[in-house]
């Protein structure tokens, strides 16, 4: 029997979770990352409890939870009123082994995952330039030349270049206002007593978050989306200030500004190629639900790609495909844009809604499950 070749484009935390949970079913692999080494910008940060799940049967969990910020809690506040409402994830527990969050950045999950994969074919500096699909296998153009596979991955993020060459549609809309997230060398528990390492802040005329990562504190802004770029960054000190007064500049690490997208492709499998991650499907970062929902589409298109190479039939990918696309409209995308629109509200009655909900068990458990993406599987296995 002739061994398949599995081609992975990414080499992103997406791309490196579908490569390790085929090596770890006993398929070989390649996998091709445009840039010379890994990514080394803080992107995404939390880590949901089925996540975390993931990765222990991969064999990393352990590894990101020495570098990561366990966060049992988080809170919703109000901009002028202190705290609305804190929620225990412990609540959880009979839903998962672990009922918390991990705060760390993706960045040091990549490496992890990078040196689990030792022995596999990872190839660095190999740009895909475009790729032709046929009924039983796809070839790849690279600037290192064609690249034959039997099945894809296309896990190469937002501007994908496997999604561009398969001229799939990326439908969706681009929010008001631009995102401008800070990372902080500061101690924001003693400036803000009280605080949980997740917070998101209630304000109609700039809302904000506040995040916890091991080395920093990141803050989110919301940014007109019609100023410039060096304006908004050069004000930055000001907008900080307004957040917590130190007494003092804030002492700032790095900052970034970005437009937010809620975009979905058209179908995630297209004969032997399968989108996953932010190739498939944005959202904005509110709640945290981007990395985590690609990592699960990089498991169950793995998982399920495995099976099928063993006999299952073909109609499971179809089936995992159509699941995966639901779960982007349906759960992310609805959820991470409700919690948008309750952050800018002018409404008071998120607060009440909020408290109440952090006084019930019940409920704050049925709220968790879906903010934690435990409800996104239907029926778990």
């Amino acid at each position: 029997m002739t061994t398949p070749a599995i081609v992975v484009v990414g080499a992103g935390p997406v791309g490196l979770t579908a490569a390790l949970t085929l090596t770890r079913r006993g398929i070989p692999v390649t996998v091709l990352e445009q840039g010379d080494e890994l990514a080394t910008e803080s992107r995404a940060s939390t880590f949901h409890p089925p996540t975390l799940e993931m990765l222990r049967d991969l064999g990393v969990l352990n590894a990101l939870l020495e570098r990561g910020i366990v966060a049992s809690t988080f809170q919703y506040r109000d901009r002028g009123g202190g705290e609305i409402a804190t929620l225990d994830l412990a609540v959880l527990a009979e839903d998962t082994p672990f009922p918390f969050r991990v705060q760390c950045e993706q960045s040091k999950l990549t490496p992890i995952l990078l040196d689990a994969l030792d022995g596999v074919d990872v190839r660095f500096g190999c740009r895909v330039d475009g790729l032709h699909s046929t009924g039983d296998s796809v070839a790849l153009r690279t600037d290192g030349g064609l690249i034959r596979a039997d099945w894809v991955i296309g896990a190469d993020g937002a501007h994908s270049a496997v999604r561009h060459g398969l001229g799939v549609g990326f439908e969706g809309s681009t929010y008001p206002e631009r995102f401008l997230v800070a990372s902080v060398e500061e101690d924001l528990a003693r400036a803000l007593p009280g605080i949980a390492p997740i917070n998101y802040i209630f304000d109609p005329d700039e809302w904000l978050v506040l995040l916890r990562t091991p080395q920093h504190w990141r803050v989110l802004l919301p940014t007109p989306a019609d100023t410039h770029d060096e304006y908004e960054l050069r004000r930055l000190p000001e907008r900080l200030a307004a957040v917590a007064d130190l007494g003092r500049s804030w002492n700032i690490a790095h900052s970034t500004l970005y437009r937010v997208h809620q975009r979905v492709a058209g179908r995630f499998r297209h004969g032997r190629v399968l989108l996953a991650g932010d190739a498939a499907h944005l959202n904005n970062p509110l709640g945290g639900m981007g990395m985590n929902s690609g990592i699960h589409d990089a498991v169950q298109f793995a998982s399920t790609l495995a099976e099928v190479l063993g006999g299952a039939p073909d109609e499971r990918l179809d089936e995992v495909a159509a699941h995966r696309r639901t779960v982007a409209i349906e759960h992310v995308q609805r959820t991470s844009h409700d919690n948008w629109n309750r952050l800018r509200s002018r409404d008071g009655s998120h607060h009440a809604q909020l408290r109440a909900l952090a006084a019930d068990p019940a409920a704050a458990r049925a709220y968790l499950r879906r903010a934690c993406l435990l409800d996104s599987f239907g029926a778990r296995t």
